[in-house]
């Protein structure tokens, strides 16, 4: 009888295997816990390449959960009144927002932020 736990979606792109004693374990990313905001070493930068002519700030260097991420990037988005994304682990808000978005974070409690 098999597992209920044995989803077969999760098994897809794996080769058949004649081992009898042979049992399929995914691997789970656990996310890392998110640091505390004064620990965060955030660099905000401007890219232009690769964007279609358009000018984009860059925000690197979070490191935790991406629900935090997100939640950061949307209170930066929100902040400008512009739009943006999250990606990778950056948030990419439209526009050149250096300064402002340095601001922006310093006065959230980022302390480590260039």
């Amino acid at each position: 009888m098999p597992s209920k736990n044995n989803d077969w979606k999760s098994r897809l792109g794996v080769v058949y295997s004649t081992n009898p004693d042979f049992s399929f374990e995914t691997e789970e990313n656990e996310e890392s816990p998110t640091l505390p905001k004064e620990k965060q070493k955030l660099r905000v930068g401007i890219e232009r390449k690769n964007r279609g002519g358009k000018v984009v700030t860059v925000v690197q260097g979070f490191k935790g959960q991406e629900c935090d991420l997100k939640e950061l990037g949307k209170l930066l988005k929100t902040r400008c009144g512009v739009g943006g994304a999250v990606k990778d682990g950056e948030i990419i808000i439209q526009g050149e927002w250096k300064e402002r978005l340095v601001e922006l974070l310093r006065t959230n409690g980022y302390t480590d932020t260039k």
